[in-house]
C-alpha cells in the first residue's frame, strides 16, 4: 500500500485501491469521528457499486449465455443430420438436391456390388447418390424385372442351374443373332431362384451368388423407404423385344404396363414440380416410339437414351445424325427433358485420348434439353490418359468444361465425394465462420453493455 492511502475492504472492482489516495485527495482525514462517518461513506458506496457491478455482469452474462444459447440452437438446426428419427415422417426426409449436377448411380453402386440387386442400391444410397438407376425387362408371365441384358449369361449363376441348360435359344436382337437363356423364356418364380454375380472379372467377387433379381416393384420400394429422397431413373428397356415376346394382357403393351406401376407407386408430376420432388423420377428408353407413346399417360420426365454414332434406333431405325440434329431436337422437346449420350459420342476419343468436343451439349442446351452422359467408372482401362487415372479429373472436366446436368456413374461414392468438396449446398452453414460470427457479436454485445 501507498503511503497515505485509505485501505478500504472490499475494495470496490471500479475504484482499485491505488486510485483512493491521502493527504493530495480532498478526501484528507483529520479526526477519528470523521474517519468512521467517512469510511461508513465508502463502504456502503462501495457495496452498492459492488452490487450494481455484479448485477451488470449478471445481466451481462445472460444475454451472452443468450446469444449463444440462440446461435448454438440455430447451428443444431441447420445442421444436416443423416438420419431422420423414427417419428419422422416421410414429409421431413431431406429433399432431393438441385443446384448441381445430378449424381446417378449406374444399375446401383455396381463397381462394388452385383449390378440392379436391393444390396447394390442400397449402398448407392449410402454413399450419396441422387438418383439409383434400373434397366426394366419382363419375366415369360409379364413381371416387370431389374436386369440389364436380355439374357441371363453373363450376370447370374445360370449356368449352375443344370434344369435350365434346355432353355437356350438364338433370337433377333436389334438386327443381330444372339445366342443364350433370355430373361422372357423363364418365369418370375424361376427367375428368382437365380443369384447375381458381377459382370467384369476385375471387380470384386465376394458377393457373387449371394443377391437375388429384384422384381421393378421392389426396387421402387427400395427408394421409397430411404431416409432421405432419393430419385428412380428406370429404363423402358429393348420394348421391341418385350413386346414381341411376352404377351401382355388386355391389349397392352409393355410401355403400359410400365406406367401402370410408377402409378401405382405415386409416381407423377413434370419435372420440379411439387409432385415430382416429393418422388423424383426420371423414365429413359432408346426407342424413341416408347418415349412418345408414354407421353400422354404420364407428365413424368423423360430421358432419350443415344447410342454410338454407328448404331441407329432400335424402334425406328434412324441414325445418329438425325437423332442428334436440330431439326429431331425441335421435335424430340416436346416428349422429352433432356438426352443421355455415351460420353465418347460428345467429346471423341483418338488412342485414348480426348479430341476436340463437339457442339452437342451446346445445341442440346439451346434447344432447353439436359444432358446426362454415361457411363462414367474410376477403373484405369475407363478413364482417358487426358485424366492421368484420376477420375476426380474426369468428373471436373466433364462438370466444369463440358457442362452436363448429370453423370451416369458405376461408382457414386467417387461422384458424390467430389461434388461434396468442390460445390457446396446454397444452405449449407459453415460452422467455422458461423462461430467466428458468434464470438464477434458477443464481443460487441459486452462493449456495448460496458459502455
Amino acid at each position: 500500500m501507498e503511503p497515505g492511502a485509505v485501505a478500504l475492504d472490499p475494495p470496490s472492482p471500479q475504484h482499485p485501491r491505488h486510485l483512493i489516495r491521502n493527504p493530495s485527495s480532498q478526501l484528507t482525514v483529520k479526526t477519528p469521528e470523521k474517519i468512521r462517518r467517512f469510511r461508513g461513506i465508502r463502504i456502503q458506496n462501495s457495496i452498492i457499486e459492488q452490487r450494481a457491478w455484479k448485477e451488470n455482469q449478471i445481466n451481462m452474462n445472460s444475454s451472452s449465455c443468450a446469444i449463444v444459447s440462440f446461435l448454438l440452437l440455430f447451428i443444431g438446426c441447420s445442421a444436416r443430420r443423416l438420419y431422420p428419427l423414427p417419428s419422422e415422417n416421410e414429409s421431413t426426409k431431406k429433399p432431393l438436391q438441385t443446384f448441381r449436377p445430378f449424381n446417378v448411380a449406374h444399375r446401383g453402386s455396381n463397381g462394388e456390388l452385383p449390378e440392379e440387386t436391393g444390396p447394390a442400391y442400397l449402398r448407392a444410397i449410402e454413399e450419396g447418390t441422387d438418383f439409383i438407376e434400373t434397366d426394366i425387362l419382363a419375366s415369360k408371365d409379364g413381371v416387370l424385372m431389374c436386369h440389364h441384358d436380355v439374357t441371363l449369361d453373363d450376370t447370374t449363376d445360370i449356368a449352375e442351374h443344370k434344369e435350365f441348360t434346355d432353355r437356350v435359344k438364338t433370337y433377333e436382337v436389334e438386327g443381330e443373332n444372339k445366342t443364350g437363356l433370355f430373361i422372357f423364356d423363364f418365369t418370375f418364380k424361376e427367375l428368382k431362384t437365380l443369384r447375381a454375380k458381377q459382370r467384369l472379372s476385375f471387380r470384386d467377387p465376394q458377393y457373387n451368388g449371394k443377391f437375388p433379381i429384384i422384381t421393378f416393384e421392389e426396387y421402387i420400394q427400395i427408394a421409397i423407404n430411404a431416409t432421405r429422397v432419393v430419385g428412380i431413373y428406370p429404363e423402358i428397356k429393348n420394348p421391341v423385344l418385350m413386346n414381341q415376346h411376352v404377351k401382355w394382357p388386355k391389349g397392352k403393351k409393355f410401355e403400359d404396363v410400365f406406367v401402370e406401376i410408377l402409378k401405382k407407386y405415386g409416381y407423377k408430376g413434370s419435372y420440379l414440380s411439387k409432385d415430382w420432388l416429393k418422388q423424383p423420377c426420371f423414365i429413359q428408353s432408346f426407342a424413341p416410339s416408347s418415349l412418345v407413346h408414354i407421353h400422354n399417360q404420364t407428365d413424368l420426365p423423360k430421358i432419350f437414351l443415344i447410342d454410338d454414332v454407328d448404331v441407329t434406333t432400335q424402334d425406328t431405325n434412324q441414325t445418329y445424325a438425325e437423332i442428334t440434329s436440330d431439326h429431331y431436337f425441335n421435335y424430340i422437346k416436346d416428349y422429352v427433358v433432356g438426352i443421355g449420350p455415351w460420353k465418347d459420342t460428345i467429346v471423341p476419343v483418338k488412342d485414348n485420348y480426348l479430341q476436340t468436343p463437339t457442339d452437342l451439349v451446346t445445341r442440346a442446351h439451346t434447344h432447353n434439353l439436359q444432358v446426362h452422359p454415361y457411363t462414367f467408372r474410376n477403373e484405369n482401362q475407363y478413364l482417358h490418359f487426358n485424366f492421368c487415372e484420376d477420375p476426380y479429373m474426369e468428373f471436373d472436366y466433364w462438370i466444369n468444361t463440358i457442362g452436363v446436368d448429370g453423370l451416369f456413374t458405376d461408382f457414386t461414392g467417387s461422384l458424390h465425394h467430389y461434388q461434396e468438396w468442390t460445390s457446396q449446398s446454397p444452405g449449407k452453414v459453415d460452422a467455422t465462420k458461423l462461430l467466428q460470427n458468434i464470438s464477434k457479436m458477443i464481443r460487441k454485445f459486452e462493449l456495448s453493455i460496458r459502455k
